[in-house]
Parts: C-alpha cells; sequence; structure tokens
C-alpha cells in the first residue's frame, strides 16, 4: 500500500485530539465516549476538509496548479476550508455556490468565504455546479492559468486517502489510551468522503471498531451506494488489492428528519446537551444529527453501557451561527 508515500501539503493540526467526554456518557447513561476532535484541525476553524486538503493541495501543486476550484452550498464548511488552504498554498480559489438569493446574508461559512477572497459564482441548484465547474476551468486554461477541480466535500480517492490515514491515527491513539472501541460513529453524507476512507482505513488497519455512519440527507441504500464505489477507488489508487462491498457498510438513516440540513428537534437537544455537558460546539448540519444518532443507540440498549465508542467531531461551527434564531429559540427552551 502506498498510503505512507503519497504527497501532503501541511494544512492540518495532527494528530487531532481523542478525548474522553465523561459528562456526556453520564448524561446519557454510558457508554463511554471518546471524542476524535477533527473540529480542532487547525486551519480556519478547522474541521473534516483539512485533512483532505493535504491531500488534494498536495496533488495540485505537483501539477502546476494556480486556481483550486470546488463547489458547494453558501455555507459548505468544505468551501471554506478550501478557500483557506488556496491561500496558505499561494494559489487562488473559484467557488461555485448554489443559492437562490442574488445577495444572501453574510454569515456562516459564506462571511468566511468572503473574508478569505474566493471567487464566487452562484448557481441556482446542485446539480449544476458540475458543469459550471467545468466552464470556470476552461475560461481560466485561456487566461493562462492552471485550474484543478475539487469534488465537493474533497471527495474522491486522493481525499478519502486522509481517512485511511486517520484510521491508523486513531488505532494508534487507543494503545496510547489502552482503551479498546467497538464503534466509531461518523456523519455520512452524499459526498461520502470520510466515510469511505474510514470504512476502508479500518478494514485494511483490522481496526476493532465498525464504523458507523448516520446519514444526513439520504436513504441507507442510497449512502451505501455512493460509499462503496469511492471506498473502492481509493483502495485502488492506493494499490491495497482490498475490496469493500455495501454488506460491509453500516448506514442508519433515521435521523435524517425533513431532510438535508433540516435539524430535527433530536439534532437540537444533541447540540444542547454537547455544549452544556462537554463545552462542545456541534453543528445542525452533521454533527448534530449524528451525536443525536448515538445517544439514541445508547439509551435504547443498541450499544451496552459498558462499550467505548468514539464519535468523529468533523467541524462545522460556523453553521450554528448561520441558523443562529433556530438555535437561540431551543437553547432558551431548554434554559
Amino acid at each position: 500500500m502506498r498510503l505512507s508515500s503519497l504527497p501532503r501539503f501541511p494544512l492540518a493540526h495532527l494528530p487531532t485530539p481523542l478525548e474522553e467526554a465523561p459528562n456526556l456518557s453520564r448524561a446519557i447513561g454510558g457508554p463511554t465516549i471518546l471524542i476524535k476532535r477533527d473540529d480542532l484541525t487547525g486551519l480556519a476553524l478547522g474541521g473534516n476538509k483539512t485533512r483532505k486538503l493535504e491531500y488534494l493541495v498536495a496533488d495540485a501543486r505537483q501539477q502546476g496548479v494556480t486556481v483550486l476550484i470546488t463547489a458547494g452550498s453558501t455555507d459548505s464548511n468544505h468551501c471554506r476550508q478550501t478557500a483557506a488552504a488556496a491561500r496558505v498554498a499561494g494559489m487562488r480559489c473559484v467557488l461555485v455556490q448554489n443559492e437562490t438569493q442574488p445577495n444572501p446574508p453574510a454569515q456562516g461559512n459564506y462571511l468566511l468565504d468572503l473574508l478569505l477572497g474566493a471567487d464566487i459564482r452562484f448557481v441556482e441548484s446542485e446539480a449544476a455546479r458540475p458543469a459550471i465547474m467545468e466552464q470556470v476551468a476552461a475560461e481560466l486554461r485561456e487566461e493562462g492559468e492552471t485550474p484543478y477541480i475539487i469534488p465537493g466535500g474533497g471527495s474522491n480517492a486522493v481525499g478519502a486517502s486522509a481517512y485511511v490515514a486517520a484510521v491508523y491515527e486513531i488505532v494508534e491513539q487507543l494503545v496510547q489510551l489502552e482503551r479498546m472501541a467497538t464503534r466509531l460513529y461518523v456523519t455520512s453524507s452524499s459526498s461520502a468522503g470520510t466515510h469511505a476512507g474510514l470504512a476502508l482505513g479500518a478494514k485494511l488497519a483490522n481496526a476493532p471498531f465498525d464504523v458507523i455512519g448516520i446519514s444526513v440527507e439520504e436513504s441507507t441504500s442510497n449512502t451505501k451506494s455512493i460509499i462503496e464505489p469511492l471506498a473502492n477507488d481509493t483502495a485502488y489508487y492506493l494499490e491495497t488489492g482490498v475490496r469493500i462491498s455495501q454488506d460491509e457498510l453500516i448506514v442508519d438513516d433515521r435521523f435524517v428528519g425533513p431532510g438535508y440540513a433540516i435539524p430535527t428537534p433530536e439534532c437540537f437537544d444533541a447540540i444542547v446537551l454537547a455544549a452544556r455537558t462537554e463545552g462542545l460546539l456541534l453543528d445542525p448540519v452533521y454533527t448534530g444529527k449524528t451525536l443525536a444518532g448515538l445517544i439514541s443507540h445508547a439509551r435504547s440498549g443498541e450499544i451496552g453501557p459498558d462499550e467505548t465508542v468514539i464519535f468523529l467531531h468533523t467541524g462545522g461551527t460556523p453553521t450554528l451561527f448561520a441558523q443562529a434564531d433556530l438555535i437561540t429559540e431551543r437553547a432558551r427552551r431548554q434554559h
């Protein structure tokens, strides 16, 4: 396997901490919860995309790239971190963002995109983003630039490799802490790169834990159909000879609620509980729903109270401010 020989451009503060959350564990009646703090990767308020960007930016630099192009919503954590990574690497950044308002409020991640000086191109729908990214790349080539398109979420084989490496990091930390974890909880979304990398990494490293994906926007079958090919593309890219089947993937879609980026009551409850037990800030799109899934599994007995589980905190703090009214209402209600 060529994981250790892949080029990396240093962006993240690694290894991120793996720390116990005893107050949260007591509040839900067990299990022992370890938080993998990938919200502390450091780049422009951190998050899981920073790990992926270390590999993606390194790949871009090897090709003499001058402009990074990627896509997401106006409140995309990935866009924010890509814009910051471009600045660190001495590159420009173009963000193709789906937004129906001609002048959206400058808050959350979008505010930070503006602060970082990204060139932002609006499109009306997510479906329109790939074609516009290609169009922008063609325009930039005509101008003498060398563009590099990063898919949404940094989710290709290059980016997902970062979370294969993250599994080895986590396994080593468990050894150092003399802990044995049975489950690792992660957000599963349509970009799928983090879950795909973790699933492959867990298999390659013979990790003691199952990777449990809590879906935030898709059904289990749809999510698995996205994760599987990406995990296998990554396995091929890393020259592992390993294959992942859909039967090996674990995804729970019971916590999506009305849809993507629409917080559920359980999501809000999880956000408030994490803040008031551990001073831990979760977001209403990804990590709030993921912790809601973990809490439900614990309270239903699906996780034993004597087990140890890992919660991967993927960041997303700026989204709290983009949904400030909803967060404030819920926080006051539970004061």
